[in-house]
């Protein structure tokens, strides 16, 4: 069975009740009654040290006047709750504050016994009942010992201040327990729900419900996680929608020219197309397939790249010598239109860092749409210069123009304005999204710049390169 973090949290709140308990039951109360005991001993020593040194002074030959000393010895006795005695050396008691009978001899008393601590605890030689804490002085001059003053105090007492002691603790601890309790109540409200929120969202996420959202706001670590987490599933939603709208238009894509191709050999087959007519007809076949073929490439370009994006073949290489190759290849397309190239370069040599076989491809493509685009008889103007460490390539032509808001969604996939449709039926509107993700992958900039009826400005940036020492 799984248990939740704040039970595991509870219980160990719990765990800490018990043994704080038992800490201060025991530990505690050892601790204070070895305190209280040490105290009372030292007043009781200090206090028998005075009678002892009073006694010294009042004695005469072998007695002490305890007419004059009793009631200050029975007062001293009464003020701290003890029993005093006077006993001789051979154990016999000669004097007791309680007013009860002297004369008792002390059996095995031995006053050494107490070794050199101020006070025993017990029955001091069966004479109490109940245990005592007694302390002893000795009566003492010109270098004798003639007796011992012995103060006895029940440890009733000292138990009355240690259990009122420990009831200030216990309370104090209860009150802690209850502003942990508080602080507990906290943390559950501002951390353990916002995680089972948080755990209910991933679940959420995981079993494809991108749509959920995550309601907390605070400004914290748990906040920003729960922004993260959002931000990721509305991405994810949008790179959903985008698939499923990539697998609709490749399918309308590939429809259309499978369809052509099998109504003209439907057509050449039943009779439709007369024989003398198969050869245009083939020739369209012919240009559909190529069609497909051309969809078919630069969809797995576009994969390879969001795969592979970052995989750059990066080299330095002069990008006018580049561009000269590439234009170069498109003079058998241009001269049906009687269109020329206009190459200005800032320099003879730009070199860039880049990956050439990429923006090669880049050029391809922005050429291929300012020559399918053109009117005939213009021109197409590359040009390429230098500003802040950057070289800027700048391809242009005078055609049909871009509408003003097709302009931001030419990058996306399988997008064609209604001009491009209308113009040219081949194009599979991948040319501009492979372009823009190249561009992208080397951390670059494409703008386009377009008017209907004059022409369109394709500009992209990539970073200077160190020429290459001859």
């Amino acid at each position: 069975m799984r248990i939740s973090l704040y039970v595991k949290v509870l219980f160990g709140y719990l765990i800490f009740g018990v043994l704080g308990f038992i800490t201060i039951a025991f530990f505690s109360s050892n601790m204070t009654l070895q305190y209280l005991e040490e105290d009372r001993a030292d007043q009781l020593y200090n206090e028998a040290s005075l009678i002892a040194d009073n006694c010294r002074s009042r004695y005469s030959g072998s007695d002490i006047d305890f007419n004059s000393l009793g009631p200050q010895l029975s007062s001293i006795g009464s003020y701290f709750d003890a029993d005093i005695w006077i006993v001789e050396q051979q154990g016999a008691i000669v004097y007791r504050s309680d007013g009860k009978a002297t004369g008792t001899v002390i059996k095995n008393f031995d006053p050494s016994e107490q070794g050199r601590g101020r006070y025993v605890i017990g029955h001091y030689y069966g004479m109490f009942e109940g245990q005592v804490l007694s302390v002893t002085a000795p009566i003492t001059a010109n270098f004798n010992t003639y007796g011992y003053v012995v103060l006895h105090q029940s440890l009733s007492n000292i138990y009355v201040v240690r259990d009122q002691i420990l009831n200030i603790i216990y309370i104090t601890f209860l009150v802690i327990l209850a502003l942990s309790l508080i602080v507990l109540w906290i943390i559950r409200v501002y951390i353990f729900q916002p995680i089972k929120q948080i755990t209910t969202a991933a679940k959420e996420f995981a079993a494809g419900n991108l749509n959920y959202s995550i309601k907390i706001h605070s400004e914290d670590e748990i906040g920003y996680l729960a922004d993260t987490l959002n931000y990721m599933a509305h991405e994810l939603n949008n790179k959903e929608m985008d698939q499923k709208k990539f697998i609709s238009n490749v399918s309308h894509d590939f429809r259309s020219p499978l369809t052509s191709i099998k109504g003209y050999l439907e057509a050449m087959i039943d009779g439709t197309i007369p024989p003398e007519l198969h050869e245009k007809y083939m020739k369209l076949v012919i240009a559909e397939t190529e069609r497909l073929t051309k969809l078919t490439s630069r969809t797995l370009a576009l994969q390879s790249l969001d795969s592979k994006g970052n995989l750059l073949d990066i080299t330095v290489f002069d990008i006018n010598q580049t561009i000269r190759d590439t234009v170069a290849a498109f003079e058998g397309i241009c001269q049906p239109k009687s269109l020329s190239f206009d190459l200005i370069f800032s320099e003879r040599h730009s070199y860039v860092q880049a990956d050439m076989v990429k923006i090669q491809q880049v050029l391809y493509n922005l050429i291929d749409n300012a020559i399918k685009f053109s009117k005939p008889s213009s021109t197409i103007w590359i040009e390429t210069y230098e500003r802040h460490n950057k070289i800027f390539t700048s391809v242009k032509d005078s055609g049909v123009g871009i509408p003003r808001e097709s302009q931001n969604k030419i990058w996306n996939r399988f997008y064609k304005s209604d001009s491009s449709r209308g113009k040219d039926k081949s194009g599979t509107g991948l040319g501009l999204s492979i372009t823009k993700e190249i561009i992208t992958a080397h951390n670059e900039n494409i703008d386009v710049i377009s008017t209907e009826g004059i022409g369109t400005e394709f500009i992209f940036t990539l970073p200077k390169g160190t020429p290459p020492k001859n």
